[in-house]
């Protein structure tokens, strides 16, 4: 038999992923293509947590993976996000290789010892015309909205949200502008990356104690003009010029807010279980 794709972009039911972010527009591997779908589908699926507060494993399989992102209201952390997303571009013809990143967000350094686990997943996206492969991030929760080059360069924006990659000798590192001004967000490296190796880390992210989304709810949701983030009860709005609004909410509000701000639906038990782990 022959080999099974690495992502199985074949199995994937394009046509009902692209309804899902909204996206009728042109089919073909360009850079402009790859440009539009992630900023349709940064903007429709949401960065979120709640299966592992709810007890229950997050399988990168692609069909839980539809199931909850395309056919559920529901979203999913990088490698949810980033498995689908690779499976799309397969499906679509594009050339890519998987990458990972060490998430830093304004550590003591880039470079940190003990280093951070490499928990975060990207992708380099080959395109024809372009002298340098693309990094693409649909996972992290807070865009960027189109792809990056990957090439040391100042600051530069996508869309009114402002980055600036780094070239290290030992790796990359990606820092955006906020509401704390200029923070590291993350390193990588070009080490090519396969589905067993997202699995592993999605593991660790899933069930270790030492993951930061084993023991709080967590939620974003990024749009052009504002990036909420819901990080246990409080609720904070952040602004491409750095400004931020916070609010402190009950945990009886989650539900509301998590369906009304960041496009989550919860069924009754599901919510009712997520305010009381709040309240533990």
């Amino acid at each position: 038999m022959p080999a099974q794709p690495p992502w199985r972009g074949a199995e994937l039911d394009l046509d009902a992923y692209l309804t899902r972010i909204a996206y009728d527009g042109d089919r073909t591997p360009t850079a402009s293509t790859l440009h539009a779908l992630i900023r349709a589908h940064t903007t429709a699926i949401p960065f979120e947590n709640l299966e592992t507060l709810l007890g229950r494993p997050v399988p990168l399989d692609l069909d839980s993976l539809q199931r909850k992102l395309i056919h559920s209201r529901r979203g999913g952390w990088c490698y949810e996000n980033a498995v689908l997303f690779a499976a799309a571009l397969e499906r679509l013809g594009f050339d890519f290789t998987a990458l990972s990143g060490r998430v830093t967000m304004g550590a003591a350094g880039p470079l940190d010892i003990p280093a951070r686990p490499a928990t975060h997943a990207l992708l380099a996206v080959r395109v024809p015309g372009s002298a340098h492969p693309l990094i693409v991030d649909v996972g992290f929760g807070a865009g960027p909205l189109a792809a990056y080059p990957l090439a040391e360069r100042g600051e530069f924006a996508l869309g009114d949200w402002r980055f600036r990659l780094e070239r290290l000798p030992e790796c990359w590192v990606l820092h955006q502008f906020a509401r704390d001004g200029w923070v590291d967000r993350y390193t990588f490296t070009e080490a090519p990356q396969y589905p067993i190796d997202y699995e592993v880390a999605n593991h660790y992210v899933a069930t270790s104690p030492h993951s930061p989304f084993t023991r709080r709810v967590f939620a974003q949701r990024f749009y052009p003009e504002v990036h909420h983030i819901l990080d246990k009860t409080t609720w904070t709005a952040e602004y491409p010029d750095g400004r931020a609004e916070s609010r402190a909410l009950e945990p009886d509000e989650l539900p509301k807010v998590l369906t009304e701000v960041f496009d989550i639906d919860l069924n009754a038990a599901d919510a009712a279980r997520i305010v009381a782990t709040v309240r533990d």
